[in-house]
């Protein structure tokens, strides 16, 4: 009876110690680097933004619902108030032997109007909250996290919008961080995040197949899905402004 119960607590505690142990991994300090890929200094990666357990149900409502808020609803058909023509009766009502008709354009006549076709009028805008917009962002950012899908970069700055700068960048920073930054076939592989607007920074890398960038104050789950890689220029200031979207009620 003694070993029974013994394991059952075995059997109770181990789940609990793997969270505790995954919570760690994911709380561990990070690596930043800098443009060049030399190492520089570790941060401590916040709670409330790279320990947050995973949600696939609130990260799909959430990225499903902005992509119903980008939709642009442009199919439009006219119905027979809006077609040209047809003012005039085609006959008259009786005496003829033909069915009767009011307009040419009715929906069962030829160039006449259409039955339940698509409007623009739809509206196919869903409301987010904000705590489950941020809640699926530290969701994501967490997953990459743990996946070691995250660069840490002290700063990137350029005199002037080179390409040849940003890509010799994120060169180094591939080889530093062993990830592959820059993908071959043009697919979306690295996400810039910037702690503040930089018009520089922007215009070296927007010629880059497979890179965007990003403010931190705007980043959404749906552009971190987007790219495999996530590179996040001056980390303590883009954690802060995170963090700032967490404490607004």
């Amino acid at each position: 009876m003694e070993t029974k119960i013994k394991t059952e607590e075995k059997r109770t505690r181990a789940p609990k110690a793997r969270v505790e142990k995954a919570a760690a991994s994911v709380l561990a300090e990070a690596q930043v680097y800098s443009m060049k890929g030399d190492k520089v200094s570790t941060i401590a990666l916040p709670e409330k933004i790279f320990a947050a357990p995973w949600r696939s149900d609130l990260v799909h409502q959430v990225v499903t619902a902005m992509q119903a808020n980008a939709r642009q609803n442009r199919a439009h058909t006219k119905d027979r108030s809006e077609v040209s023509g047809g003012g005039r009766k085609p006959w008259r009502q009786k005496g003829t032997g033909q069915a009767r008709h009011s307009s040419t354009r009715s929906p069962i006549w030829r160039h006449g109007g259409i039955t339940f076709g698509p409007r623009k009028e739809r509206d196919y805008s869903e409301k987010i909250n904000k705590k489950m917009k941020f809640g699926a962002l530290a969701a994501v950012l967490s997953k990459k996290a743990k996946d070691g899908e995250i660069v840490l970069v002290d700063g990137l700055s350029f005199a002037a919008p080179k390409t040849k700068e940003a890509l010799a960048a994120l060169v180094a920073l591939s080889k530093s961080a062993k990830a592959k930054l820059l993908s071959e076939n043009g697919s979306k592989s690295v996400l810039i995040v910037l702690h503040a607007y930089n018009t520089n920074v922007i215009k070296s890398f927007r010629n880059l197949h497979g890179v965007a960038t990003e403010e931190a104050r705007s980043l959404n789950p749906l552009a971190l899905l987007s790219h495999k890689y996530v590179v996040i220029e001056k980390p303590e200031a883009a954690f802060a402004a995170l963090l700032s979207r967490a404490e607004t009620k």
